[in-house]
């Protein structure tokens, strides 16, 4: 049952407090809640948590996130019920506030919770190096924070028809198959039957930018984690990893979207 807790002065703008995985997870009483956001989610087994007058099941692969000072209890309702948690702290932790919509409590359905589990598992796999690396362990957290952004933005897109019918599948597919440098809005629109022009109208819409601008920052968010995560891994292969066509036009996009090199990006962080 590995759990870590931060070691140094809290100096960068978000970073985790304590972190932990394969949890046998016991039951819970907090009638003035928890200091800090903290995030719950169920590995194995199921629970129920119990939060502002409500009860949520946690199932394998959800999760929820709860405001700090917040009354709750967690409870067992299998035979064992292993957890991950996260919580967060930092020099702006006020503005989590505002990153999360000023909600108390946001439920994680599993097709997110599975990916905050990994990355949960990935910073407890590397745990040995974050904690030496106050600034790459921030960028982690700021990551997990980011999911919970996106849940209250994916809540509200859910009862779009047109985003459910056109977007949300193209997202699926850069998400997917972000590596083939033979990915292209064309092959996107075509797809979900409709043109190009459409499609990304549809995206500006619904997202402020247009396909080839989400597939492009999409495949420039995932270089920024494998220069992070992979120190030793080359330019080259990051570009070929991340659907670019050759290195020296991923390092010209990777420039005009973060306004350092990727060499620079790794040495920032």
């Amino acid at each position: 049952m590995p759990i870590h807790f931060r070691n140094s002065p809290v100096n960068e703008p978000f970073i985790l407090d304590s972190i932990g995985n394969h949890w046998s997870q016991d039951r819970v009483l907090r009638p003035k809640g928890y200091p800090l956001y903290h995030y719950l989610h169920t590995e194995k087994g199921q629970g129920i948590v119990d939060a502002q007058g409500k009860t949520y099941t946690l199932n394998e692969g959800e999760g929820i996130l709860l405001a700090p000072c917040l009354h709750h209890t967690y409870t067992k309702t299998s035979e064992e019920w292993l957890t991950s948690f996260a919580t967060f702290t930092g020099t702006i932790d006020s503005s989590i506030a505002k990153i999360v919509g000023n909600r108390q409590v946001i439920f994680l359905e599993k097709e997110q919770g599975v990916q905050i589990s990994a990355l949960i598992n990935s910073i407890m796999d590397d745990w040995d190096m974050l904690s030496c690396d106050s600034r790459a362990l921030s960028i982690r957290c700021y990551c997990l924070l980011m999911y919970f952004a996106d849940s209250i933005h994916t809540h509200a897109l859910a009862k779009e028809p047109l985003y459910l019918r056109y977007v949300e599948p193209v997202i699926k597919e850069i998400e997917t198959h972000f590596n083939s440098s033979e990915l292209t809005a064309a092959d996107l629109s075509a797809q979900v039957y409709i043109s190009p022009q459409y499609l990304s109208r549809l995206f500006r819409r619904f997202l402020g930018c247009s396909v080839y601008e989400y597939l492009t920052s999409y495949r420039i968010n995932r270089a920024r984690e494998f220069l992070v995560s992979n120190p030793r891994m080359e330019v080259q292969q990051i570009a070929g990893l991340t659907g670019f066509s050759d290195a020296s036009h991923f390092t010209a996009m990777f420039k005009k979207a973060t306004g350092v090199t990727p060499l620079e990006f790794r040495r920032l962080n």
